[in-house]
């Protein structure tokens, strides 16, 4: 063994060879023996070197795909013996109504909202395993779930924080839902109380609690196409103030639990210049607090829908989106701010550029100069062709009477020879 690298023997008679190639392959036998001398050598083994698992083509790091689509998703792997690929959603039993085709790509068809998270693929044989994940987003649905609720007990009042979940691929708001628990409640139900949450915060303060009384809270998400599951429900306990009595008056409701209404924007229209394209729409008709500004959303081909412009001005009624792709499809809406709270999306409009010259080209004059210079010069050219068109017409009939003088002169020089 010692002429072997890597190569030893351990104190069991086990051998270990750390590297693994063509010098370890044959047939081994191993013979024990003490001070009595041996009672023969063992069956004999063989040694075979064999090839681990090796992806051939990894799944992405990401897709993102509407509901109701197909989705299909490539691994394959190579090894000695050929492995075995399987599938598996992170944190869930069996692959979620998803199917594995005869090239080992995961299908799903169609795809639905519970087949969004974390997959896992595995490629196994008799000398290893290696996995790759991707991350499966699922477009067009409810917001999922959100993640990791806590609250933090304070004074007479409570700090909810959560981790949202995926949107669904639509503007997500929430909601912090609390009710106390108590034997007796004041009221004849037992209802929960909603507070909104500021547009792109995780985290709400809850205010004007009772103290030393245990209440539950929740977290909901919503989108433009419902609302997502609520969270699970904490139980908290606020802190009292000590030596202070306890009043029993149930605290008045949070400003922010008044009921707000802010429609979408209206009439969202779109109309193609040679700047661009001119979006026209008419204020929210609907609203209970005073309107902050627009923002704009767009997406490309089908994509996933992107924010344009956050900060519109409430006053204003039209946007110019200059800058788009040639022969592309485009989608746009808006939605409404108003403090705090966001409205559902306008009215979505279409808008094609096949054979729209979006940008005029930059040899094209009026890029070049200013409309009143611009006027200017037209103007100049005009008058100048004016010009000399009549200096060609006037050169024209000075032509004919002098001919004609030039022929009537000839003609009388003509009788007098005559006569």
């Amino acid at each position: 063994l010692s002429q072997l690298p890597g190569w030893s023997l351990r104190p069991d008679g086990s051998i270990v060879i750390a590297t693994g190639n063509d010098d370890a392959l044959g047939v081994y036998t191993c013979t024990p023996y003490n001070s009595y001398g041996t009672a023969g050598e063992s069956q004999p083994t063989r040694v075979l070197l064999k090839d681990p698992p090796a992806f051939t083509v990894r799944p992405k790091e990401e897709y993102f795909q509407e509901v109701g689509r197909e989705l299909v998703i490539p691994c394959t792997a190579r090894g000695d013996p050929p492995p075995t690929v399987t599938w598996l959603k992170v944190g869930s039993a069996g692959q979620s109504g998803a199917q594995v085709d005869g090239n080992s790509s995961l299908i799903f068809r169609p795809l639905v909202k519970e087949q969004h998270g974390l997959w896992e693929c595995t490629a196994t044989n008799q000398v290893a395993s290696v996995s790759a994940t991707t991350s499966v987003h699922v477009l067009g649905t409810s917001p999922h779930a959100v993640t990791n609720v806590s609250v933090l007990p304070l004074l007479l009042a409570a700090n909810v924080s959560w981790e949202p979940g995926f949107d669904g691929g639509y503007f997500q708001r929430f909601s912090v839902w609390y009710t106390p628990l108590v034997k007796h409640p004041p009221r004849a139900h037992h209802d929960w109380v909603s507070l909104s949450v500021p547009v792109g915060a995780q985290h709400l303060l809850v205010e004007n609690l009772q103290p030393d009384t245990s209440y539950q809270f929740s977290v909901l998400a919503q989108n433009k196409l419902g609302s997502g599951p609520f969270s699970q429900i904490v139980t908290s306990v606020p802190r009292g103030k000590r030596g202070f009595p306890v009043t029993t008056v149930p605290p008045e409701p949070p400003a922010m639990t008044v009921r707000v209404f802010l429609s979408p924007p209206q009439a969202l229209s779109a109309n193609e210049t040679v700047r661009g394209v001119l979006l026209q729409w008419e204020p929210p008709a609907q609203l209970s607090v005073a309107l902050s500004g627009y923002a704009l959303e767009l997406r490309q081909d089908k994509g996933g829908w992107e924010v344009l412009d956050r900060s519109i001005p409430s006053t204003k009624t039209q946007v110019l989106v200059p800058g788009l792709i040639k022969d592309a499809f485009y989608e746009f809406r808006l939605v409404a701010f108003a403090g705090n709270y966001i409205s559902d999306p306008s009215n979505t409009v279409n808008v094609s550029t096949a054979g729209m010259e979006v940008y005029p080209s930059r040899t094209q004059l009026p890029e070049l100069l200013p409309q009143p210079v611009l006027a200017g010069v037209i103007g100049g050219i005009c008058f100048l062709s004016v010009a000399v068109i009549f200096s060609t017409m006037a050169a024209c009939i000075m032509n004919r009477r002098r001919a004609a003088r030039m022929q009537k002169r000839r003609q009388g020089r003509s009788r007098l020879d005559g006569h």
